[in-house]
Formats: C-alpha cells, structure tokens, sequence
C-alpha cells in the first residue's frame, strides 16, 4: 500500500484537458468571423479596409486588458478568472449574430477582446502550478493544439452552417456552447493545492519539477512591476519575438480564408479538407515543437537549448511564406502555407519559455505583459493586409510582410532573449 501511495497520480492530466477544451473555444470564438466574412461583407457592404478594423479590434482591447488582466488573475486566481472569462467572452460572441451594421460589429469585436484578455495569463499560470518544467513544452503543446483545431477541423461544418443556416446563426451557436462550459470550468477546476483527488507524490514530482504547487502571495501591481520585467532580456526578447510570430497566426485566423477566396478562387465549400491542411499542419507543429523541446532538455540538461532552437526553426518556416506569391498552383499553395502555419505552430512554445522565466510571485503579470506584446500583432496585421488589398487589390505585399516579420523574430531569439532561466524581480 506504501509503494502504491508513493507512485504520482495523473490529476494533472485532467487539468490539461479542461484547459485544451478552454482554449479550443478561446480560438474558435474570435475565429469564427474569418469563416463568416463572406457572407456578412455581402449582406452589410463593408469594404476591405473597413473589414479589417473589424478584425483587428478583437485585439485593440485583448492587448490593452493583458496586463490589467493578469493583475486581476494574480487576484482572484484562476478558477473565478478564467469561468468569468468563458461565460463573458461567449455572450459577446453570440452578440456578433445580433449586429446589423459595423458599429455593432466592432463593438462586439472590442467586448469579445476584453473578455479573452484573462485566458492566456491563466493557462501560463495552471501550467507553471501544475506540471514539472521537464512536461511543460509538451502540456503547452497539447493546449495550443485547441487554437488550430477549432477551425482546422471544424471547417467544413463551420462553413456548411454559413451556407445553410446562415453567418449569424454561426455565432449563436459557438457563442451558446461557450456560456455552458464556462459553468463546466466552474464546477471542475481546483488549483493543485485546493485538489481533492491530487496526491502528496503528485504535489512533491510537481514542486520538484519547479511547479508552484503552494498558494503564492501576489506581489500588488505597479507600473514599476512592468518596467522590471521588460528590462530583463528574456521578457523583453521573448515578447519581440511572439508579436512575429503571432503575425502569422493572426493572418490565418482573419484573412485566410479571404486569401484563398478571393485570391485563389478557393471557397471552403469547393476546396474541402485541403483549406483546412495549414491549420492540422499548425496543430503537429504545435504538438512536434513541445516533444523536441521536452526531448532536448532531457538529453542535454540545456533548458536554453530546448527552449530556443524550435523557436527559431519555427520562425524561419513563417517566413517561407513569401514563396506563396511565386507560385501558380493551389496545391503548391496550400504547401507552402502549410509548412508556414506548421512554423508558427512550434512558435506557441515560447509561452512555455515565459512561464520557465517569469518570477514566481509575478507569473499572471508576466503572461499578461507577454501577451500584450505578442498581441499587438493582432491589432497591427490585419489592419496592414486591409489596407494594402484595398489600395493594391492583391495579397502579394501582406504576406510579404508576414512573412518578414518571421525574420525579425528570429534575430530577436538569438540576439535578445539570452539563457533561458528564472528571473528574480
């Protein structure tokens, strides 16, 4: 009985699928309208440029709320921020059906933002209480997998809603599975050390592993906090390099599905299972990048290493989208914006770095000055690639962009961010 009380349980595990799901629902929420612009452009007359405000002011209030959010997550913690967050994020979805011109749109847009805010910061924080870093890489990776296959492989019936039910019943019914598991995350989420079912050999593998296992006393937010934090490289770098990264997410969560409509003469309807192959590419880099980074760390003891080098590759890969721009065939498109999203996909791995460097009293403040960084991708992207298929009536410079972007990030891993470990504020 003493050699079966000592062996760790697998509580852990069940966190990560409730995280998964919760971010699965993040994604698909402030997706959905990428697969619904078709139809709604044409039913409200709104122009590109105009189109991608609308986008982009998800990320107007998301990037501004990151740090007043993970103050509040440091606050509160994560079990009332995070269900708070899924009911109130889910009812501004379901509120984009009832909109009728671009005001409303981009109210609901700038709300859905504001409700998000908290999600990122808190798995940052569910990870760094719940798992040892040498499983942090891969529980990121399974997490982040939710952000692609929201869209990745659910395409198909997201558009054949659009098409048979109509573009504002899509966000009725997305918005209406949120606000139930929202309850769902209230009912079943405990911090490690609050765990009924969590055992002491599970609690000591965790704290070993550098998982804060204990209640942590949150250090009260100052803007002196954040000027602290952005002064250490690894921060500072990190964030430079996922604002690049990011920008090849954001252009697949938003125009994409334009790029291949209207640039290539691809409909979702038409096209099938090959429009959704970038975001199933997206969903192995993911999954690939936290392997090889666990595998690394545990070959070398070089967190450094295992952090870093799947960062950079996946960069470089973001920016192979260029080529899409040379080439004549959809098939050899879809290729090319495969291997690209595959990049960005191994690229999540820097939340894992984050959460490896950030003070342990700070951890939610940290996350949300991270992404607030990373997110200013999301306000800048698609208004850029609004602007230049308006004013050029081709996509050729806004992957261009996108794609450049990829490099600068790469010069931000190697220049900028420096040795991989626990700053101390």
């Amino acid at each position: 009985m003493t050699g079966l009380s000592a062996k760790p349980g697998r509580v852990r595990l069940g966190i990560l699928v409730l995280v998964t799901l919760a971010t699965m629902l993040n994604y698909l929420d402030r997706s959905v309208m990428g697969v619904a612009k078709p139809a709604m452009v044409e039913e409200l007359a709104i122009s590109p440029a105009t189109m991608g405000f609308i986008f982009s002011a998800f990320s107007w209030t998301y990037a501004l709320a990151q740090i007043p959010g993970g103050a509040v997550l440091d606050k509160l913690g994560v079990r009332l921020t995070y269900a708070a967050s899924l009911v109130l994020w889910s009812v501004a979805t379901l509120a984009h059906g009832l909109m009728t011109n671009v005001a409303g749109l981009f109210s609901a847009r700038l709300a859905l933002g504001l409700a998000e805010a908290p999600c990122y910061p808190s798995n940052s924080r569910i990870l760094n209480s719940w798992f040892p870093q040498n499983e942090r890489a891969r529980a990121t990776g399974v997490y982040s997998v939710g952000q692609y296959v929201g869209l990745g492989f659910m395409l198909p019936v997201l558009a054949w809603i659009v098409t048979n039910w109509g573009w504002r019943e899509l966000f009725y019914i997305v918005g209406g599975i949120g606000v139930v598991y929202g309850i769902v995350w209230w009912l079943l989420y405990r911090d490690p050390h609050e765990h009924a079912r969590v055992g002491q050999a599970e609690l000591d593998l965790i704290a070993a592993g550098g998982g804060s296992t204990c209640k942590q006393t949150p250090v009260p937010f100052t803007f002196e906090n954040i000027g602290k934090l952005l002064s250490k490289r690894q921060i500072a770098g990190a964030s430079i390099g996922q604002f690049c990264s990011n920008s090849t997410l954001v252009f697949f969560l938003t125009w994409f599905p334009s790029y291949l409509a209207e640039e290539r003469g691809m409909t979702f309807i038409k096209s099938g299972f090959a429009a959704s192959l970038p975001y199933i590419a997206a969903s192995v880099g993911v999954l690939l990048g936290g392997f090889v980074s666990d595998r690394i760390i545990r070959a070398t003891g070089n967190a450094t290493l295992g952090r870093k080098l799947p960062i950079i590759v996946g960069l470089l890969m973001t920016s192979t989208m260029i080529a899409a721009n040379y080439v004549e065939s959809n098939t050899l498109v879809i290729a090319i914006m495969s291997v690209a999203f595959f990049g960005q996909g191994m690229c999540n791995l820097g939340w894992t770095l984050i959460s490896d460097v950030a003070p342990k009293s700070m951890v939610g403040l940290t996350g949300g000055v991270f992404n607030l960084c990373a997110n200013l991708a999301g306000i800048v992207t698609p208004i850029v690639i609004g602007f230049v298929v308006q004013s050029t009536g081709s996509f050729y410079g806004a992957l261009a962009y996108v794609g450049a972007l990829g490099l600068v990030g790469v010069a931000a891993y190697v220049f900028i961010v420096g040795p991989v470990e626990r700053v101390e504020i």
